[in-house]
């Protein structure tokens, strides 16, 4: 059995059984069955749970007239991805603004668990950013057909037709690629930073680990930022009537 975190002993002490029969149900055998749940997982959990804790207070803070610290954030966080939202995608671009500033939540928090002793980031294992990259894929394809309808199908096949037969799995396989360059972006670089913050505090315990921490923290914001605008390229080249 693979070493678990504390949070996650905690949640296949309590929640195993369920999460046992939840993976019975769809016919997938769990490789432990006496620790279904694994440590990606419980942290995934876990940053939904602190999302959810965070916008509460938000929430219950929010004022018109006296907005605070916390509001200030969240609201300066989402003027800037719809800054950029509207310099990528222009006209329209309100509409896709609430699933980007929930991507933008999530990897950043999960980017950054990974610096608190205990936690470890859950976009350091490929199965998130796999899942995060999957999500955005099919996001932006339903919205460039509910958007252009049969001229969005159109556009795989070229401007010429007697080409179409080879443009046609160009297209696909270059959509497809997506996946997997958002995939390997964020989880190379999120994985080599636990591995490097996580070598030096072994070697060196004090001092120079705040160095790497402080490049963890730049490296999470960075492809927190990638992931962010690479989404709302997609978006525009899907939706807009030029393409």
């Amino acid at each position: 059995m693979p070493e678990q975190l504390w949070v996650t002993e905690f949640l296949n002490h309590y929640f195993g059984g369920i999460a046992n029969s939840l993976l019975h149900m769809v016919r997938i055998q769990p490789k432990y069955p006496a620790a279904p749940i694994t440590n990606p997982v419980a942290m995934e959990i876990l940053v939904v749970l602190l999302l959810l804790l965070f916008f509460a207070i938000v929430r219950a803070r929010m004022s018109v007239d006296k907005p605070g610290g916390l509001q200030h954030l969240v609201e300066a966080a989402e003027e800037f991805v719809a800054e950029q939202a509207h310099g990528v995608m222009g006209h329209g671009y309100e509409r896709y603004i609430p699933y980007a500033i929930t991507l933008l939540y999530f990897i950043l928090l999960g980017n950054l668990l990974g610096l608190v002793p205990g936690f470890e980031s859950p976009t350091a294992s490929p199965t998130v950013p796999l899942g995060c990259a999957v999500l955005t894929f099919v996001y932006y394809h339903f919205h460039g057909i509910r958007v252009q309808r049969h001229r969005y199908i159109k556009q795989f096949l070229g401007p010429l037709w007697g080409l179409a037969w080879l443009m046609l799995p160009i297209e696909i396989v270059s959509h497809f690629a997506r996946i997997l360059s958002l995939t390997v972006r964020l989880y190379a670089n999120m994985f080599a930073g636990d591995m490097v913050t996580l070598a030096f505090f072994s070697l060196v315990p004090v001092l120079v680990p705040v160095l790497f921490l402080g490049l963890h923290l730049f490296v999470s914001l960075v492809q927190t930022f990638i992931f962010v605008m690479l989404t709302l390229v997609y978006l525009g080249m899907a939706v807009s009537e030029e393409h």
